[in-house]
């Protein structure tokens, strides 16, 4: 048995985060996106003043850098000092993007604030409002910012508590979309003997295991394109048997979003366009009152396929979006569309766009085949000294959607109309 607490698990706060690329952004949205990780920050201590937690757990990177600015050490320091005031601890370890050798101010944390070390795993006792022991927790930083040692291994729980939380800045069973910094498995992870992992390091938001709770908080504001959806930090509800409700709480002050359009059944651009103000309009409504950032994509089918080939019918189409609401920013209308064949009628015609379909075909069953059609068809590119460096990647993996692209755009530019789907 233990008594009941709260807590808040929030990891990734990368205060200070630059937002690139937003030339063409209104100047209030741009404003507000440079200002994000911020206002998320002020967001959490609302939420733990509002939901009246005994203590805050933070998983690593609260800094961008590991030269943190000294505006975001400060403003870290005064919601710290807000959360003093209600008597509302923290726990923080730092991450890969913040280690302890970073350069800092010497600035002085209030007493509630424990910052672990990177020297080893320690652990303080965390305690209620009302003075009771609720749990044990523990921790480990960075001292560099690559760490490729498991650090789970060091882990024990100590006994003495009703209940262990450790706080791990790390990637668990090889995530490949983050570094493997302090990698680790699952299995590991559970049989430890803790009550609830705290993770931090992968930003999307993850229940990996309950009973033991192995838990991603993912990062508390989107900070790019990948980063969509909303952002935040868990609420953990410990009752006195143990058991643990976990409840998302959005923080997020501007919202990354993607969506898709069908372009089946249109037949005109005003049609298309319409469609996209609409989908823009939905998309709007799921920021929940904050900005965002709208990222579309075109799909499907249809005769309008041809027209958006061409990059100026694209290019007109995304200025007539920007001239709605700034409060919805659609920064990017891409295509992934087709053309409308009937591609079984060209496996045994006589023509050559049979021949080039059934070459296609081939190709994509002969991955080796694949690659040295593909490799001589770049080849002038990839020797250019610049595009080269930049897409070498790409040459080297040659995606098999590349293929799949160049046979719908030429066999759409051949087709005649009898051979287009009714």
């Amino acid at each position: 048995m233990t008594v009941p607490f709260r807590f808040i698990h929030a990891a990734d706060l990368h205060l200070d985060s630059p937002f690139r690329g937003l030339s063409k952004v209104p100047e209030t949205l741009k404003e507000k996106l440079q200002a994000s990780t911020f206002s998320a920050l002020r967001r959490l201590t609302d939420a733990a003043i509002r939901e009246q937690v005994d203590f805050i757990v933070i998983s690593g990177d609260l800094y961008d850098e590991a030269d943190r600015s000294l505006k975001a050490q400060l403003l870290l320091l005064k919601e710290w000092e807000r959360l003093q005031q209600y008597g509302i601890s923290v726990f923080v370890i730092h991450g890969n993007h913040d280690p302890l050798n970073g350069a800092r101010a010497e600035l002085k944390l209030p007493s509630n604030v424990t910052q672990f070390g990177a020297s080893g795993v320690e652990y303080r006792p965390a305690y209620c409002r009302n003075g009771e022991l609720a749990a044990f927790v523990y921790g480990m930083s960075y001292g560099k910012r690559h760490v490729t040692e498991n650090l789970a291994a060091r882990y024990t729980p100590v006994e003495g508590a009703p209940f262990h939380i450790a706080l791990l800045h790390g990637n668990v069973n090889g995530d490949s979309s983050h570094d493997p910094y302090a990698p680790c498995s699952l299995e590991e992870l559970t049989g430890k003997g803790f009550d609830y992992w705290a993770l931090g390091h992968i930003h999307s938001r993850k229940i990996l295991h309950e009973y033991p709770h192995v838990v991603y908080a993912g990062n508390i504001q989107g900070r790019n394109p990948r980063e969509t959806g909303p952002k935040g930090c868990y609420l953990a509800e410990v009752s006195a048997s143990r058991a643990i409700q976990l409840t998302f709480l959005p923080l997020d002050d501007v919202r990354w979003l993607d969506a898709g359009l069908s372009i089946n059944g249109l037949h005109t651009e005003q049609e298309l366009l319409q469609r996209l103000e609409e989908q823009a309009d939905r998309l709007a409504a799921e920021g929940e009152d904050r900005p965002v950032m709208i990222r579309l994509t075109l799909e499907g089918q249809g005769p309008l396929h041809l027209k958006l080939t061409e990059m100026l019918t694209v290019r007109t189409l995304l200025e007539q979006l920007q001239q709605g609401s700034p409060h919805a920013w659609v920064y990017a209308l891409e295509v992934n569309t087709r053309a409308e064949l009937r591609l079984s009628e060209l496996e045994d015609e006589e023509s050559f766009a049979g021949e080039l379909f059934r070459l296609t075909r081939r190709l994509g069953r002969d991955t080796e085949a694949w690659r040295e059609e593909a490799a001589a068809a770049v080849a002038p590119l990839s020797g250019h000294a610049k595009l080269g460096r930049l897409l070498r990647k790409q040459w080297d993996e040659l995606p098999e959607h590349w293929l799949e692209q160049a046979r719908e755009h030429v066999l759409g530019l051949l087709a005649p109309e009898g051979r287009k789907d009714e």
